[in-house]
C-alpha cells in the first residue's frame, strides 16, 4: 500500500462514491463521446483533487452530497482544461498514455473538452450548486490568465520572481485552493472559513507547483521527462534564481541557449548544470518549504480533528513524492 493509500483510507468509501458519480456524469448519448471518456477515466491519476474536497468538507461540518458534486465539478472542469492544453501545446503524452488529441484529432479533442466544461456547469445548475459554480468558475479564469501570461513572458524570457509566482498562484495553485474552498462550502462553512481553506489550497499549490519544477532537474524517472520545461522555454524558479546569481553576459549566454538550442541534448544538460552549480535547486526547495509552512499556518487555526491530520499529510505528500 502507497503513503497516500494509507492517508486517505478513512475517505476511501467517499472516493469510490466518488469514482461512480463521475464516471456517470460524462455519460451522453454519442457512442464515440462515451468510447472517450471511458478512456479518460480509465486514465485517472492519484484522486489529489477529491482528496482535498472530502478531507476539506470533513474538517469543515461533514461531508454531504454537495460535496460529491463538488469534487466532480471540479474533476470535470480541470479535466477539460488538460484536454485543452494538450492541443494548444501539441502534447502527445499525458501520464505515459496518449492524449486526446492524439487519438482522436484537434478537433474532437477541443468538442471534448467544452462538452465536459458543460457537463460540469450544468451538474452545478441542476443541483442549485451556484456557490461551489463560482468557485471552481474563478479557479478555470484565473488558469486560463495564468497560462496566457506564462506564453506572453515566454517569448521575451524575461520572467522575474514575482512574476513566476503570479503564474503558478493563478496556473496551479488556483485549482487546488477551489478543491479545499468547494470542500469547506458543501460542508456549510461560513464565508471566513471558505475563504481560510481557500488560501490552505492556495499555499499547497505553490509548494506543489515548485516541487513539479524541481523534477525538471532531477532525474528521468519520475514521470516527467528531464529538461522539457526548458525545452517548452519555460523560465522556472530553479532557473530564474541562478540566473540572477550571475553576470549579464552569463545570463544572456544561458538565456540564449534555452531560447535557441532548446532542443540540443547537450545544451539543455548544460542549462540543468547550470542550475545546479548556482544554487537554484537549494533555493526552490527552500521556497517550496516557505510555502508548505505557510499552509500550516493556516491549517493550524482549526482545531484538533483526524481530517486536520490527514490534510497535513496530504501536504507533505505533495511536497515529498518523487513523482
Amino acid at each position: 500500500m502507497s503513503k497516500l493509500d494509507e492517508i486517505k483510507k478513512p475517505i476511501e468509501n467517499e472516493l469510490e462514491s466518488f469514482e461512480d458519480k463521475f464516471k456517470s456524469s460524462m455519460k451522453s448519448s454519442v457512442p464515440l463521446l462515451d468510447r472517450i471518456t471511458h478512456y479518460i477515466v480509465k486514465r485517472k491519476g492519484k484522486q489529489i483533487r477529491p482528496i482535498f474536497v472530502f478531507f476539506s468538507a470533513s474538517l469543515c461540518g461533514g461531508i454531504t452530497e454537495a460535496t460529491h458534486r463538488g469534487a466532480a465539478l471540479v474533476e470535470l472542469l480541470h479535466t477539460a482544461t488538460l484536454v485543452h492544453d494538450d492541443v494548444v501545446d501539441a502534447s502527445y503524452e499525458r501520464r505515459g498514455f496518449f492524449s486526446v488529441n492524439a487519438l482522436w484529432k484537434n478537433k474532437i479533442a477541443v468538442l471534448v473538452g467544452d462538452y465536459l466544461l458543460a457537463k460540469g456547469l450544468l451538474l452545478s445548475i441542476d443541483n442549485n450548486d451556484f456557490q461551489l459554480l463560482k468557485i471552481v468558475s474563478s479557479a478555470v479564469k484565473l488558469m486560463s490568465e495564468g497560462e496566457l501570461l506564462q506564453i506572453e513572458k515566454a517569448r521575451r524570457l524575461d520572467i522575474s520572481e514575482e512574476i513566476y509566482y503570479e503564474v503558478i498562484r493563478q496556473k496551479t495553485a488556483s485549482l487546488i485552493a477551489s478543491c479545499c474552498s468547494c470542500g469547506a462550502a458543501s460542508a456549510g462553512a461560513d464565508d471566513i472559513i471558505v475563504e481560510k481553506m481557500r488560501l490552505f489550497g492556495e499555499k499547497i499549490g505553490m509548494a506543489f507547483q515548485i516541487k513539479d519544477d524541481l523534477f525538471d532537474f532531477g532525474t528521468d524517472d519520475v514521470g516527467k521527462p528531464l529538461g522539457i520545461d526548458i525545452k517548452e522555454k519555460k523560465l522556472t524558479l530553479p532557473l530564474i534564481y541562478a540566473l540572477n546569481k550571475v553576470s549579464k553576459t552569463e545570463r544572456q549566454r544561458i538565456i540564449n541557449l534555452v531560447k535557441n538550442h532548446n532542443e540540443d541534448k547537450l545544451k539543455v544538460e548544460e542549462v540543468i548544470s547550470f542550475v545546479k552549480n548556482n544554487g537554484g535547486l537549494a533555493y526552490a526547495e527552500m521556497q517550496m518549504l516557505r510555502f508548505q509552512d505557510e499552509a500550516f499556518e493556516v491549517l493550524n487555526t482549526f482545531p484538533d480533528h483526524p481530517s486536520k491530520t490527514a490534510l497535513e499529510q496530504v501536504v507533505r505528500f505533495t511536497t515529498e513524492r518523487n513523482k
